[in-house]
């Protein structure tokens, strides 16, 4: 049982992380990293699809801006919407690759929902940045190499 409650943690975490939240997943991983109690692949598997998941819900809000962008809890201002949108159309849907860093990761994956980018691939892109992050963070954790 205290297994599953560090999995659903962490992926709880990682889903937050990803959204407007102010969340930190990398912790709660090096956390059980550290434990060497748990199945390597498995925490990043769970913090993975916690974290691409909360970057869809990004995804899908992004795609409803019209409804909500006039919302107090919007994450972004109607002039820092137009520069992101400005720096995603420059550099295209392969500006997701940066989806894993602080900052600009989350709002990235927001304008790429406002600009209509199709869903698989925003996922695969987004997967792969979010995957490779948690990957290189195991391998500092753990010494790899």
């Amino acid at each position: 049982m205290q297994d599953l409650a560090a999995y659903s943690g962490l992926f709880a975490a990682a889903l937050l992380a990803a959204t407007i939240l102010p969340m930190q997943s990398e912790a709660a991983l090096v956390g059980l990293l550290l434990t060497e109690r748990f199945s390597v692949a498995l925490l990043l598997l769970v913090a993975t699809l916690g974290n691409v998941l909360g970057s869809v819900v990004n995804w899908w809000l992004g795609r409803q801006v019209a409804r909500f962008q006039d919302r107090r809890w919007f994450p972004a201002s109607p002039a820092a919407l137009a520069r992101a949108q400005r720096w995603y159309r420059r550099f295209g849907r392969w500006s997701l690759l940066l989806s894993w860093l602080p900052v600009v990761g989350d709002p990235l994956t927001l304008v790429a929902g406002t600009l209509r980018e199709r869903l698989l691939p925003f996922l695969a892109l987004v997967t792969l940045a979010k995957a490779g992050r948690y990957l290189v963070l195991a391998g500092i954790t753990l010494g790899w190499g």
